[in-house]
């Protein structure tokens, strides 16, 4: 099955037309005010409006309020709700329950001890993100461009779909679906010839690169 790549980070309509083309499976739109992809809502819903069919449209959320999620649900068409804050499991839950959209939970990964936790998500959420954990003060919970060892998940499998982060660039999304086994893999600041900025040609070598490698499992 050829992997399927997420676009995270849109803001502007050319960049739903390079995922479009490319053949992403999902498309990102980040809603979080200290970083560099944040968009109004306004934005988002004219940008969702581009997303052709069959391409998900995923909102990236950190520690959101019921209200401020309201806001969002009401105001902008989407497919899943992504929350890539410090939200607890029975939060996820909460959040699930009440919109009734799939939830993506990102857990950030630093080491083997940081992999016990990803057990209390598996049971409330419909997929999980494993992304690369952010430097201690970071103002950004994702998108810093780092990665993290993928041999801590190397062979690893579990119950509900996941998606690998942290890092990844046309240049190595490959060798990380080879090592990982991945089916599903996300970018943001990789495809971005400067921050908050997405590249089209990058975006095409992404996708193109994750499809060229099928994970042998």
């Amino acid at each position: 099955m050829t992997t399927r790549v997420k676009i995270c980070g849109l803001g502007q309509p050319e960049d739903v037309a390079a995922c479009a083309a490319a053949g992403a499976a999902y498309v990102g739109f980040v809603f979080f005010e200290k970083s560099p992809r944040n968009v109004s809502l306004d934005t988002a819903h004219k940008l969702s409006l581009e997303v052709p069919l069959g391409i998900a449209k995923v909102a990236l959320t950190v520690n959101a309020t019921d209200a401020e999620l309201d806001a969002l649900v009401d105001r902008v068409p989407l497919d899943m709700l992504q929350l890539h804050g410090s939200e607890s499991p029975d939060r996820v839950a909460q959040v699930r329950d009440r919109f009734g959209l799939p939830v993506m939970k990102a857990v950030g990964i630093a080491d083997e001890g940081d992999l016990a936790g990803l057990n209390d998500y598996f049971r409330v959420s419909d997929q999980i993100l494993i992304d690369a954990k952010p430097p201690k003060g970071a103002d950004l919970p994702g998108g810093n461009g780092l990665s993290f060892d993928w041999r801590l998940i190397a062979e690893r499998r579990w119950g509900i779909p996941w998606m690998l982060a942290g890092g990844l660039t046309p240049d190595n999304v490959a060798e990380a679906i080879r090592l990982t086994g991945a089916k599903q893999v996300d970018v943001s600041s990789g495809v971005e010839s400067a921050r908050g900025v997405k590249d089209a040609n990058l975006i095409k070598q992404f996708v193109a690169a994750a499809h060229d490698d099928i994970p042998k499992l």
